[in-house]
């Protein structure tokens, strides 16, 4: 356990990062401040007539642009320090990402297992009410989205209520993962995860990096242990299977189960979803221990549940040499600063869970701009590789098969063009850290290197509006 609270966390990695940059202590203060906190509390009639007061907060870290983003998360450990630290957290995370959006986050105070869908249902309305009441949400002004214990039914809520309380044509843009068929984007639901094998498989790809840390290339039969079986930790594990890594050890809440062999990922979700359980599943050894997964013998560990999961007091039993953070806050500042002395590459959470946001804002373009990605250029793009399939057959000589015409001339539906902008941010960002790290001759961390990037790209934001003189 950190003997200093997540939000001292953070500024504390903020601080470490500003000593590398020539930004006024003026000006570094400003960022590092959250603007706007309130905290919210309301009563529900629960469905055997008792009344209840749910609590909770809504938190803006920065105003440099325009609306603010970041979840809304369901969980009994919320609370307010939390919520300013993941606000914090997603300002940097969208500067390093290049998406146009400060940071924002919300918690509500309750385990949502221990109400109906009705019951859930009346508290995310009346939430949405008093985000309203306060101006804490709108497209332009602060876009929630899901988060733990929250889902595209909250979110679908969320726009219902507001749209009711409003005539704001652009409505559907106040929040997104929302359902593909409520003004959803097809894609987000497995953004993050995806974001994170997007991530791992350029910096495995690239020479200079993995080499830079005495790393061997590819992903391709990497061993991969996920903490967290959840959204994240499963697209995770999922894209990473299909790169070719060995999910070897999936960690939750009752224990882990391992298999040297690896895991077919889906017959695992399924079984899972079953039995609300791992264990049992015949294709691997349970072990009721529930910290084992942060101690497997593995090429890569994915911390893909809650934060403080690796700390001052256990890392020194951290065997993977490669740590990805899919979690928010899951390595402790004193454990980051140990493992790095230890030359354990860390792989930050303020980007590697960034495909979230980043899928999150192309649909708040969508909303923005009341079209579905792909319905202007996908019939001109089939006919244009068409032609293209046609004249090199022409060229060649050779018949091209049906099936390569069909492969190549694959229409630029949403998913496609939402999956490839992912991955080319995913890349474009990661090479920015990498070469702040090169710039400061690698005495600096991943971390560092994109906090720098982050404080950089916002102060510039602050100055470009006029704010700093």
């Amino acid at each position: 356990m950190s003997d200093i609270s997540f939000l001292q966390q953070v500024d504390k990695a903020f601080d470490d990062a500003a000593k590398y940059t020539n930004i006024s202590d003026d000006i570094l203060n400003q960022i590092k401040r959250n603007n706007s906190v309130i905290n919210i509390s309301f009563p529900i009639k629960r469905d055997n007539g008792r009344i209840e007061i749910i609590e909770g907060w809504r938190a803006q870290h920065s105003h440099h642009r325009t609306p603010c983003k970041g979840g809304i998360r369901f969980a009994e450990i919320a609370n307010e320090d939390e919520v300013k630290a993941l606000a914090a957290l997603m300002s940097y995370k969208c500067a390093i990402v290049d998406v146009p959006f400060g940071g924002g986050k919300g918690a509500i105070k309750i385990n949502p297992k221990d109400y109906s869908e009705s019951e859930l249902e009346r508290i995310v309305r009346r939430l949405t009410f008093e985000l309203h009441k306060h101006n804490f949400i709108g497209s332009g002004i602060d876009v929630p989205a899901p988060d733990m214990g929250s889902g595209p039914r909250e979110m679908a809520w969320i726009a219902d209520t507001y749209k009711s309380l409003t005539n704001d044509i652009n409505g559907s843009a106040c929040v997104t993962g929302k359902p593909v068929a409520q003004g959803g984007i097809r894609g987000r639901n497995e953004a993050t995860g995806s974001g994170v094998a997007y991530g791992l498989k350029e910096f495995f790809s690239c020479k200079e990096m993995y080499s830079q840390y005495n790393l061997e290339g590819g992903l391709e039969n990497k061993s991969v242990a996920i903490q967290g079986f959840g959204n994240v930790g499963y697209h995770s594990a999922l894209f990473l299977s299909q790169m070719g890594a060995r999910v070897i050890a999936i960690g939750e809440s009752d224990g882990m189960i391992y298999n040297d062999n690896g895991f077919d990922i889906k017959e695992l979700r399924d079984y899972r979803e079953k039995h609300t359980t791992l264990k049992g599943y015949p294709g691997g050894k349970f072990d009721e221990d529930i910290n084992a997964i942060l101690y497997c013998d593995c090429d890569i560990l994915i911390p893909a549940a809650l934060e403080g999961q690796i700390t001052n007091e256990n890392c020194e039993r951290i065997q993977a040499k490669f740590i990805a953070e899919a979690a928010n806050g899951p390595v402790t500042y004193e454990a980051n600063k140990i493992l790095f002395n230890r030359g354990v590459v860390i792989l930050p959470d303020v980007y590697l869970n960034a495909g979230g946001v980043t899928v999150s804002y192309f649909e708040w373009i969508k909303n923005l701009s009341h079209i579905r990605f792909g319905r202007m250029e996908n019939r001109f793009n089939q006919k244009t590789y068409k032609n293209i399939v046609s004249l090199l057959s022409n060229v060649t000589g050779n018949e091209i098969k049906e099936d390569l015409i069909k492969e190549f001339s694959h229409h630029s539906d949403e998913e496609n063009l939402v999956a490839s902008g992912l991955e080319e941010t995913m890349v474009n960002s990661l090479h920015q850290i990498f070469n702040i790290c090169k710039e400061n001759d690698f005495k600096i961390d991943l971390r560092c290197a994109a906090f720098i990037n982050a404080i950089e790209k916002i102060a510039r934001a602050y100055e470009d509006n006029g704010i700093f003189p």
